[in-house]
């Protein structure tokens, strides 16, 4: 069963989570040059393999647009690898955008904190920022975009790379519980659903559902950094 967590996001124009927003900046970690650092030390050289893509601004002065919080916000955690069970019915060894997404990441994310040390898997070093999210909308449905995604993704035009190339996947979202901040890639959708346009880009909450009506989903490297804790 999964885990239930408190916290907030925000979409960053890459994108953001718990109480979750958007905002564009200079780099996919914003002003928490100091998280990128900390969170690329993990397993030192080892790690740096899995080093994120940084966005290099093409003006000194880049535009930047920001995105309200969504606050309060049950969180559910959840892994690459992860079965089907009672409150997940569908298994994590693909994703929404990737088919083999347990064989490209490396292996199960295991959640279990005796098998995990630095936030990543002891058995192995991931191949993918083990840092990720997922939230319930895809832009994508049957290898096009969907009528709305032009319409209610702020970012559309702009990452625009062809039709049916997801321009969620691989977002920014930024995640925040009590004084903590995370940077998490958008690597999934979900809880549950991936039609929720108007929770996701606007002001709408969660639909109920089996998990509290949880409405973000993160990884467990999200959960430790965070300390998040459950929730009854």
């Amino acid at each position: 069963m999964r885990r239930l967590l408190a916290a907030c996001f925000s979409l960053a124009v890459a994108v953001a989570p718990k109480a979750f927003g958007d905002e564009q900046s200079t780099s996919p970690y914003a002003t928490a040059a100091d998280f990128a650092k900390y969170a690329m030390r993990l397993r030192e050289q080892a790690l740096l393999k899995v080093e994120p893509q940084v966005l290099i601004p093409t003006s000194s002065h880049p535009a930047i647009q920001r995105y309200s919080w969504k606050t309060s916000i049950v969180t559910t955690v959840f892994w690459v690898g992860e079965q089907a069970g009672a409150n997940n019915p569908v298994p994590n060894y693909r994703s929404s955008w990737d088919l083999n997404w347990a064989v490209n990441y490396g292996g199960t994310d295991t959640p279990d904190p005796s098998s995990r040390r630095n936030y990543i898997p002891i058995a192995f070093v991931p191949h993918q920022n083990p840092f990720y999210c997922a939230l319930p909308y895809n832009d994508v449905t049957h290898g096009q975009f969907k009528p709305e995604a032009p319409l209610v993704i702020p970012w559309f035009k702009q990452t625009y790379t062809g039709s049916g190339q997801s321009v969620c996947r691989h977002r920014w979202v930024t995640i925040r519980k009590g004084n903590r901040t995370c940077y998490a890639q958008w690597e999934d959708c979900g809880p549950f659903r991936t039609d929720h346009f108007q929770y996701v880009f606007g002001n709408e909450r969660p639909k109920p559902n089996l998990n509290h009506g949880a409405g973000l989903d993160v990884s467990p490297a999200v959960r430790d950094y965070l300390g998040l804790a459950p929730t009854d």
